[in-house]
């Protein structure tokens, strides 16, 4: 292997430019020949593909021609004019942003900005009040262009618009069954104020998270709002009873007409048939009157003794009637002891 040999020149910046002045004169060979030509067409080629953007999914794009909105588009590869001709802003309208109102949240905690959530109600008392609103972009055009600063916009209209609600009612109003009414005013309101003021926003939903009196008086506020659920409460239990008694006393009311109705349809048509049945016997009687007596005789008697227990006895001197336990009939037939007195063989009982 051949050993190292040292290089002659001692110099290195006399290589370096020797190197330079080498490359220079290639340059200018090229450039004196098609290199401009191919060098030219290579640059026109990638100053008109650098037209080429893409807009994602849930995003849109807007053209501008010389700074001044020219067109929207919708998500996938597009091509404008190259700048400075044209130029695009890519915005995401499928997120969703959020504004607090009265409250700035860090991570899992929480700190109150009294300069937002303290309001004057419309019975001059404060309360403390935090707001929450969601919202999207729904024209990207207003939003860039429409107003300086929309976000900021926004929540300094949502005080506006809540303020405005707020003072319009009474602080226990507020606090109590009034706040899903004022919570959806609020929202109403913030959107109108919105579009007069061309933000391109879309509140989705804008929620109360707090209404509470302020820290001094909080606790004599809660039992108001406590004594109002109580109060609450036991109307709703009384409208309940009222609900469950007042269809069973009606539903018992017509239970009674009706049992007095059928007793008065019983009634009429018994009667009818007693008088039919009447009108029958009395035509039979005046045809054979002894006849008619007689079985009305049978008739009346079978009915009202047939339920008695009778003794026939036989002889008008019956020895039999003392030794008949009449105030314990079902002691009659046992076996009378030594000291009764047999009856005669001229005597005969028989029960039914």
């Amino acid at each position: 292997m051949e050993r190292f040999q040292h290089r002659q020149d001692q110099n290195p910046m006399k290589e370096l430019q020797r190197n330079f002045e080498e490359f220079r004169n290639w340059f200018n060979n090229f450039m004196k020949g098609w290199g401009i030509w191919v060098v030219g067409v290579i640059a026109i080629i990638l100053y008109i593909l650098s037209g080429f953007y893409v807009v994602g999914p849930g995003e849109k794009g807007v053209e501008l021609l010389f700074g001044k909105e020219y067109s929207i588009t919708e998500p996938g590869l597009r091509y404008r004019l190259p700048k400075p001709f044209m130029n695009q802003i890519v915005v995401d309208v499928s997120k969703v942003r959020r504004a607090e109102i009265g409250f700035r949240s860090d991570g899992s905690r929480t700190r109150s900005v009294p300069a937002e959530s303290l309001m004057l109600t419309g019975d001059e008392n404060i309360v403390d009040i935090q707001f929450f609103v969601q919202y999207t972009v729904q024209d990207p055009a207003k939003f860039l262009f429409g107003v300086e600063s929309p976000e900021n916009t926004l929540r300094v209209s949502a005080e506006v618009a809540l303020r405005g609600i707020v003072g319009e009612n009474t602080i226990d109003y507020t606090m109590t069954k009034g706040r899903m009414e004022i919570q959806k005013k609020a929202e109403v309101y913030l959107q109108k104020l919105l579009d007069n003021y061309n933000t391109g926003l879309l509140v989705t939903q804008a929620r109360l998270l707090v209404v509470d009196p302020p820290p001094q008086v909080q606790e004599a506020f809660h039992d108001v709002v406590r004594a109002w659920e109580d109060r609450e409460r036991l109307i709703k239990e009384a409208d309940g009873y009222s609900e469950d008694i007042i269809p069973k006393a009606r539903g018992n009311a017509q239970q009674e007409i009706r049992q007095a109705e059928a007793y008065k349809v019983e009634r009429v048509i018994r009667a009818q048939g007693d008088a039919k049945r009447f009108s029958l016997v009395l035509g039979e009687y005046i045809k054979a009157p002894a006849v008619t007596r007689e079985r009305l005789y049978l008739e009346s008697a079978e009915r009202f003794l047939s339920p008695a227990r009778k003794f026939i006895t036989q002889g008008t001197d019956s020895k039999l009637i003392p030794l008949l336990n009449i105030a314990d009939p079902d002691k009659v037939f046992q076996t009378p002891t030594a000291s009764n007195t047999e009856p005669g063989p001229d005597h005969k009982e028989k029960a039914q």
